[in-house]
């Protein structure tokens, strides 16, 4: 019988979720940088960056007990 080392596999699913948020963190960054030069708001850039940033924290994540629910979370974020 195999066993899956679920806090191994917590980490290695935080990394990939991490490489996922990489660009859409960048993008974001020169959004807000953007915003910044011409005095726009940057209230919503700002949330979905802490947003993208909490994703490795999510119950969700912390909480999965099987390979299944680790898999399973996957956020609409990420997609795009």
């Amino acid at each position: 019988m195999i066993t899956v080392n679920m806090d191994k596999a917590k980490e290695i699913h935080k990394i990939k979720l991490r490489d996922a948020r990489k660009p859409l963190l960048e993008t974001l960054d020169v959004q807000f940088t953007r915003a910044l030069e011409t005095g726009k708001d940057t209230t919503e850039i700002v949330k979905k960056k802490q947003e993208l940033r909490d994703l490795t924290s999510h119950p969700s994540l912390v909480n999965a007990k099987t390979p299944e629910e680790l898999k399973a979370f996957w956020p609409e974020i990420l997609n795009g």
